[in-house]
């Protein structure tokens, strides 16, 4: 294997959605590799929605006060490449398929000891541990794929997790209630671990609670030991005051929207502190100068993210309704268009309805697709679905995704009630569609 076009196809042949939750193939891979992910600490993310925000804002962070980062996250929106990042770039196709050449062999001794062979994500998770070991780095930003306990990454046993923000998803794999949905997410809290979680529905409390004095962990939630002291709009994103461990940081800009956004720097600044020892009493502010530097350099793609004007389009990919209400909320915010066009396209298995009916109120026509994703819901299915939500005088069906941004953009341009203010047009429902989208429209 020399070539990353060959390498990708053979991830991609474990089967680029097939799950199995036993952590017993990843240990044996990574004792063959001689458990790369023990040469450095890391942070450990998980939560329902943020992750990857929160993630992608603390490695910024951690590389602002002069430390090489490694981050992992999922998924990807073009390339695998784009998972493992180290200082802050995505590995090159140089160093990706040199670590595959590393991890491969050994991926296919441990497939022939097992029934089951090694999942797409338990193999990228090794690379990325191996990569990070290689360069070497001085930190890993680690995001979990799916809940927390068995999830492949949780053998990292880091000293600091985090649990962004946790609602109901995934529920056919975690449980039907955020309690289940909780315990699955806290297994990630280890011995002696420090614990750093936003503002959490009254039902994960318990749970979060509980595995932490099971592991003798300390934990530090949203409203006692950090949170957003105040944040004000601005041109290309927000202006944030932020309580930290020991004090205040001003005049924080962060390029990104939402007070979701803002309460995941909260989160990502919480757990730098507690990585770098300002939350134990013996540390003391970080450098307020490297913390505004750090969240001036975030970025978060597919995240209300605008790729062209006039009309203009914003990606999201908010897949569930907890997601879904936060981008509605920053809409309401920090969008004043005078009217709005959705294009979604979503997952049979998520809570479409739960979605349909949050767009509803804020959306003046939506436009009803489906990308080629093995789990999307069909373009016809969805638009019924709509049909029932919206009223079919509001409600387009195209079958592809290029059919319904064309359809959208007319729909923008067309402005028969002669309403004040620009269209805006928001493509979403899940990842994929927002990937999908990013091929055909980002510069």
């Amino acid at each position: 294997m020399s070539d990353f076009a060959a390498v990708n196809a053979e991830l991609e042949a474990r089967g680029f959605t097939r799950m199995a939750f036993d952590l017993g193939r990843i240990e044996a891979l990574l004792d063959l590799l001689g458990s790369p992910q023990r040469a450095y600490p890391s942070i450990h993310i998980t939560g329902t929605n943020g992750k990857t925000s929160t993630a992608r804002m603390a490695e910024a962070l951690l590389r602002a006060h002069g430390l090489r980062t490694g981050r992992y996250t999922s998924p990807h929106l073009e390339t695998v490449r784009e998972r493992i990042s180290v200082d802050g770039e995505p590995l090159d196709e140089h160093r990706f398929v040199a670590a595959y050449q590393e991890v491969a062999p050994l991926a296919a001794l441990v497939d022939g000891d097992f029934g089951e062979p090694l999942t797409y994500f338990d193999v990228t998770t090794a690379l990325a541990f191996a990569a990070f070991a290689d360069a070497p780095v001085d930190v890993a930003v680690v995001e979990v794929g799916l809940g927390g306990a068995d999830d492949s990454t949780n053998v990292l046993h880091a000293p600091v997790a985090v649990l962004t923000p946790i609602g109901l998803d995934h529920t056919e794999w975690l449980g039907d209630t955020i309690a289940d949905i909780a315990t699955a997410k806290a297994g990630i809290i280890h011995n002696g671990a420090t614990v750093v979680s936003a503002a959490q529905p009254d039902e994960a409390v318990e749970p979060i609670l509980r595995r932490c004095a099971e592991v003798g962990a300390t934990l530090t939630a949203e409203g006692t030991g950090f949170e957003v002291l105040g944040r004000s709009l601005a041109v290309g994103g927000q202006v944030l005051t932020l309580r930290g461990f020991r004090g205040e940081y001003e005049d924080v800009f962060l390029p990104l929207h939402g007070a979701y956004q803002a309460q995941n720097a909260a989160v990502a600044l919480a757990a730098v502190e507690s990585f770098l020892g300002v939350g134990t009493g013996a540390g003391r502010l970080l450098d307020p100068d490297a913390v505004r530097a750090g969240l001036a350099g975030a970025s978060a793609p597919g995240r209300l993210e605008r790729v062209r004007s006039a009309p203009a389009i914003l990606l999201d990919a908010a897949h569930n309704p907890h997601g879904m209400a936060a981008t509605v909320a920053a809409l309401a915010e920090e969008f004043r268009f005078g009217r709005l066009i959705v294009v979604l396209a979503m997952l049979a298995d998520k809570d479409v309805a739960g979605v349909l009916a949050l767009l509803e109120p804020v959306a003046d026509h939506l436009v009803a697709t489906s990308t080629g994703a093995p789990r999307a819901m069909r373009a016809a299915e969805l638009g019924r679905l709509a049909d029932a939500e919206f009223g079919p005088d509001r409600v387009t069906v195209c079958a592809t995704l290029p059919d319904a941004i064309e359809a959208a953009v007319a729909l923008a341009e067309d402005n028969p009630d002669g309403r004040m203010g620009a269209a805006g047009i928001l493509v979403t429902g899940s990842v994929v569609t927002v990937a999908d989208a990013r091929r055909l429209l980002a510069r």
